[in-house]
């Protein structure tokens, strides 16, 4: 009897020892197995515990320094209910937001701020006829509910600010644009107009699901900006107004027609 009470002591002092392990876990000691799941992202000169960490540069897989790294997970990860706050501040891009995971792989999304250059998210090899987007990308949604990093719910406020246009022979200024997106069953809606003062004149909405898309926009040029009226040229033949009208779709696009943004 003595040698199994000094067995359960033992045993009860390892989880013991276990559990305060798990409760102070240094962040820098969980990073190997953190890792695979960064994609690519790499997290340094890390602090902190795995509960209550930070990291002082977050590096993208080109290399590039993003920003620094503060989060907070909830200990219910322990029994598979992750939920976690996460901020990354940098001079260029940033992210707030609270995560939680929900049965089926969903993410529930609140309180999400991100802000970031447009110039980093697109193909420096691809060039359509209205250029490649640049300039700053601004988005605040209260919620939103994510299916394999796909949208199937989504409240938020856009903003696209000094929105230029990178075409193969010089940038085309646009202005500041700002909008709504919305995402009700997969389909994504999002609706936009100027601020009313910049050289571009525009409104306009795209529907966007998994099977395909349907633009239609309106855009008259303000002043005489000889690269933004050959770009708006381009884009069709103008009305009696001068204006351009843009009506466009692609993929199974009758499968979104008739659900219009809100």
């Amino acid at each position: 009897m003595k040698i199994l009470k000094k067995i359960l002591a033992a045993t009860a002092a390892l989880l013991l020892a276990g559990a305060l392990l798990l409760c102070w876990l240094p962040a820098r000691w969980a990073m190997p197995l953190l890792q695979p799941s960064l994609h690519g992202l790499q997290l340094q000169e890390v602090g902190g515990t795995l509960w209550d960490g930070r990291a002082g540069r977050l590096v993208s897989p080109q290399g590039r320094v993003l920003g620094h790294v503060q989060w907070q997970l909830s200990r219910r990860a322990l029994f598979g209910r992750i939920d976690v706050r996460l901020a990354v501040a940098g001079p260029q891009f940033g992210i707030s937001a609270r995560m939680r995971k929900l049965p089926g792989g969903q993410v529930d999304v609140r309180d999400l701020h991100a802000r970031g250059p447009l110039s980093a998210l697109a193909d420096p090899g691809l060039h359509g006829p209205m250029g490649q987007p640049r300039g700053e990308f601004v988005l605040d949604a209260p919620h939103a509910l994510l299916q394999g990093g796909w949208p199937l719910a989504l409240d938020a406020d856009w903003q696209w600010r000094q929105a230029v246009m990178h075409m193969k022979n010089g940038d085309v200024a646009l202005g500041d644009l700002h909008g709504r997106l919305a995402a009700q069953g997969g389909v994504i809606h999002a609706q936009w107009q100027d601020d009313g003062q910049g050289p571009l004149r525009t409104t306009g909405h795209l529907d966007l699901s998994l099977l395909g898309w349907r633009l239609d926009a309106k855009l008259q040029p303000r002043g005489d900006d000889p690269a933004l009226q050959r770009w708006a040229d381009a884009l069709g033949k103008p009305d009696a107004d001068g204006a351009i009208h843009i009506a466009r779709s692609g993929g199974l696009a009758a499968a979104i027609r008739g659900k219009a943004a809100p």
